[in-house]
């Protein structure tokens, strides 16, 4: 969202009588109801920062049964939440203000900290809004740290080390550092590297009882117990509530026979805290070695009411846990609940003993099939292990192994070529990515049996993924010659007709489909989709709503339901469809992602983007298309590194199809990779030697590149070939502008605009005019153009902006005016214009417009930064605040949110508050009567 260019006017300024009245005013109930929704966030603020969270969460939950989509209160309930242990609201409270458009610095170490809590650690290391780069050194070190936890947990040792050795390149005086190093060294038993890191963090806090632990635990994993009870002692006498190295000293002590004194560090540790399920088992284990049952049974039945409501996933990666909890199940011979506790341990730990006794459980749980596997994996790994030999060899048994379908068929073609065989190697060479060779395998079948089902079915569908309509109607119709009770065939004839615009010819073969069979769901969605296509809305919307009687859950339904919102011009109503389509069931949930990724990147929403775009990319992790899509949610969320290796895979795997290659090379460019659009561009030429589009975008990566002769060169490849284009004059103009050639390339612009006078060629030329003698040249050019065109809104909406740039506010008042008859709902407009009115100190106008460019567009930050300030210009101080902390959350490196925020915040007597984010607002980029007001107003603060 733009603002009106240079410093964003202080905005504010009176529109035309016939908006304000179209604008309305808010309803009274509404302002009551989001005051008292301001209280109850600002009364929760109190009771977390005094560490009540049940008080804290309760208001804060009062205050979304007022309005959900209040980012703080979202975003504090999240912190809330995990504070109080209950990570899942915690994630999903974080993942709301996500989407409500929070800046991501603000949520990733407690969203960090709520995944691993419940076992997500692979989430955290793959999420786009967990990625480390771009943000501020700190917070980027702790990050760092989480993530390479997260990595050890899932057994990636090797990338744990090196994020370890990326957050010490931030910065190696922190013993966090170091002591996140030790129980992933102990993990590997590299207990001389994991010593090393310990006394790096005792050298730097040698006060540390956490050091002390840690050094306790690597003498305890190498056998030199005595030296790691003098570190625990040490550890505990710093920290006498440090549970790690009670429970540590307790299993020590009870493995040297210490039973007394390892009883005595279980009850001071089960005095803190009664419900340790560590502590409760070692009490178990110490009763049961005294003969005392009853007290052993109790203990057991304590750790598994306590572990089993803990859903598994959430300590998959804890493997101590695990086992205790599912050891516990089995000395209360409760194997079937003992099972998933050590299958998940199992995993995590990889072969150890544990397997025999997994493998035990199974057999008596009659599966020997289970027991098997389990002791063949330990048994590649433990070959000497007698005990494990005799069970695997009472249960050894016959197990057949498939080869690979096309190596199966190359075989078989040899000896007899058949249709059938050739399909079959078709199909395994389409699945294994060998998409031309497959369709020519199915192209040879079909042609030798016209009516081979299989490869017909499949080659309709190539032919409609490439925009061959016509030959796929025509495969269609010679299907339907011997199959015409066949209703896919009619339902693909059908797909096909409607994407060549034969609506009518589509509406009777998916209507033959459905004579056929009324309970066929795609035939109906076919009808739902020809209905849209042809602007039959209403018979759409009641076909829907019949679909979604009978199944309303299904994805390609719910999909149609966000395609009609949006033909409907309502794209929240879309947005809420599509969201339930990607939670939907049926193949139709890629789909739906592909177009919630559109959706986020529409509205300019990076970390929802990136979210969507990475679980689309998950499910067809191969497609060219998918990365595609995935690297315009990285551009979007900043992350031009991750965009360009994305975009680098996507050109491989896209191979010489030169439609899918000049979208990869379209943003390579964009992502300022200028060698690898390079590079992209040479794969098209290598086919299409003449393609003046290749050529094109070839010399605008060359001048990215540098090599302003080269662009030249190819820009005037370009013009010889299409002289009567603008192209290559435009092209020459970029090149000059490079050069500094202003002249020449005023010249090639004005040439480019009379060969081809369009809004683009104009837009080019104002912009460079722009820069001259004030920008008078370029407002004269767009007021002549609109003399003659005054419905070109984007030629309007650049004349405002250059107007309200040079300060002449009163035109660009009118301008915006103007502008807003042709498009009274656009977001940019409006908020441009309320800045407007604002600086020319028109308050109530600009809180309307304000206010309205809110509506249209609630989660951009400079929108919603604009509606804050024009509501405390108005006096409306709570309901500013509100907006303002909501702005800062989402852009907090917007050094203006800030200082706007801060002016609310001393203007209702939160001075401390206030002084923070105006220190913070006068260390950015701010405009000088900007700067200048936050520096006064400091001034009043201290």
């Amino acid at each position: 969202m733009s603002r009106p260019p240079s410093s964003r006017p202080t905005r504010r300024h009176a529109t035309t009588l016939a908006l304000l009245l179209s604008l309305g005013a808010a309803p009274l109930a509404w302002a009551v109801d989001n005051a008292k929704a301001a209280r109850y966030y600002e009364d929760a603020l109190v009771r977390y920062e005094r560490k009540d969270m049940a008080g804290a969460i309760i208001q804060l939950k009062n205050a979304l049964q007022i309005d959900k989509s209040q980012l703080p209160v979202q975003l504090l309930l999240g912190r809330a939440l995990l504070a109080n242990n209950e990570p899942a609201g915690a994630e999903i409270a974080f993942g709301e203000a996500l989407r409500l458009g929070v800046n991501r610095a603000e949520i990733v170490i407690p969203l960090a900290q709520a995944l691993a809590a419940q076992g997500k650690q692979t989430q955290l290391l793959e999420r786009p809004d967990l990625n480390p780069n771009g943000l501020q050194p700190a917070l980027r070190q702790q990050l760092i740290l989480l993530r390479a936890a997260a990595a050890a947990d899932t057994g990636d040792l090797r990338n744990g080390l090196a994020m370890l050795d990326e957050a010490r390149a931030l910065s190696r005086d922190s013993a966090e550092v170091w002591l996140a190093e030790v129980p992933l060294r102990v993990r590997n038993r590299q207990f001389n590297e994991a010593m090393v890191a310990v006394d790096k963090a005792l050298a730097i806090t040698p006060a540390s009882a956490e050091a002390h632990y840690q050094k306790g635990s690597v003498l305890h994993a190498r056998g030199d117990i005595a030296t790691a009870l003098a570190a625990y002692a040490r550890a505990l006498q710093l920290d006498p509530a440090h549970t790690e190295t009670r429970l540590a000293r307790a299993g020590a002590l009870i493995d040297l026979d210490r039973g007394k004194d390892a009883a005595a560090d279980i009850g001071e540790l089960l005095k803190r805290e009664p419900n340790e399920p560590r502590g409760l088992y070692l009490k178990a284990l110490l009763a049961r070695r005294a003969g005392d049952a009853a007290t052993a049974n109790a203990a057991l039945n304590e750790v598994t009411s306590l572990m089993d409501p803990v859903p598994i996933e959430y300590i998959r990666y804890r493997p101590q846990m695990l086992i205790l909890t599912g050891m516990a199940h089995h000395a209360l011979k409760e194997p079937l609940k003992a099972i998933p506790y050590l299958e998940a341990a199992h995993r995590a730990l990889g072969p150890t003993p544990l397997a025999k006794l997994l493998a035990q459980i199974y057999l008596g749980d009659g599966k020997p099939d289970r027991a098997a596997e389990v002791l063949e994996s330990y048994l590649r790994a433990q070959p000497g292990d007698g005990q494990a030999l005799a069970m695997y060899a009472s249960l050894l048994v016959s197990q057949g192994r498939h080869a690979k379908a096309t190596s199966l068929m190359q075989q078989a073609l040899r000896s007899n070529d058949t249709p059938e065989f050739r399909t079959v190697l078709g199909l395994g060479l389409l699945q294994s990515g060998q998409a031309a060779s497959g369709q020519t395998e199915l192209e040879a079948a079909f042609k030798r049996a016209p009516g081979q089902l299989q490869a017909g079915t499949n080659l309709i569908s190539l032919y409609m993924k490439a925009g061959q309509n016509a030959k796929a109607i025509a495969t269609a119709d010679t299907l339907l010659k011997q199959h015409g009770r066949n209703p896919t065939v009619w339902t693909l004839q059908g797909i096909a007709k409607s994407r060549a615009r034969d609506f009518a010819g589509a509406r009777s073969s998916f209507q033959r489909a459905l004579d056929i069979d009324r309970s066929l769901l795609e035939p109906k969605l076919g009808l739902v989709r020809v209905d849209i296509a042809s602007g039959a809305l209403a018979e759409a919307d009641k076909r829907l709503a019949a679909l979604l009687k009978e199944e309303d859950r299904n994805a390609d339904i719910l999909f149609e339901m966000a395609s009609l919102s949006e033909q409907r011009k309502n794209p929240e109503e879309a947005l809420r469809w599509l969201e339930k389509a990607v939670d939907g069931l049926g193949p139709g949930v890629g789909r739906a992602q592909q177009a919630l990724v559109a959706w986020h990147l529409r509205a300019g929403q990076a970390a929802p983007a990136l979210e969507a775009a990475k679980r689309l990319l998950n499910r067809t992790p191969e497609d060219s298309g998918a990365l595609l899509i995935y690297a315009r949610a990285q551009l979007l969320g900043g992350d031009q590194a991750g965009a360009r290796n994305s975009l680098t895979q996507a050109a491989r795997r896209a191979g010489y199809q030169a439609e899918q290659l000049f979208g990869v090379a379209d943003l390579q460019l964009l992502a300022g990779d200028a060698a690898g659009a390079a590079y992209t561009l040479e794969k098209v030429l290598s086919t299409q030697p003449g393609s003046v589009r290749a050529l094109a975008m070839s010399s605008s990566a060359e001048l990215m590149r540098g090599d302003q002769a080269a662009a030249e060169r190819l820009a005037r490849q370009v013009l010889q070939q299409q002289p009567k284009l603008a192209l290559g004059h435009s092209l020459l103009a970029d090149v000059q502008v490079a050069r500094d050639q202003v002249g020449p390339a005023l010249d090639s612009l004005r040439r480019a605009h009379e060969l081809q006078p369009s809004t683009d060629s104009l837009l080019r030329l104002f912009r460079l005019l722009s820069l001259q003698d004030g920008g008078k040249p370029a407002v004269q050019l767009a007021e002549q153009w609109l003399k003659t065109r005054p419905n070109d809104l984007a030629v309007r909406k650049v004349l405002g902006d250059t107007q309200a740039r040079h300060g002449n506010f009163a035109a660009a008042r009118q301008t915006y005016d103007l502008a807003l008859k042709q498009s009274p709902k656009d977001a940019e407009l409006l908020n441009n214009q309320a800045n407007v009115l604002l600086r020319l100190n028109d308050n109530a106008a600009a809180l309307k417009v304000a206010e309205a460019a809110l509506a249209e567009a609630p989660r951009l930050p400079l929108v919603i930064d604009t509606a804050g300030w024009a509501n405390f210009r108005a006096g409306r101080h709570d309901r500013a605040l509100q907006l303002l902390r909501d702005a800062r959350l989402r852009e907090p490196g917007n050094a203006e949110i800030r200082y706007h925020l801060g002016a609310v915040l001393a203007a209702m007597g939160k001075k401390a508050e206030a002084r923070g984010e105006v220190e913070v607002a006068l260390k950015g980029s701010l405009a000088p009567d900007i700067a200048m007001a936050a520096t006064a107003l400091l001034t009043t603060l201290k």
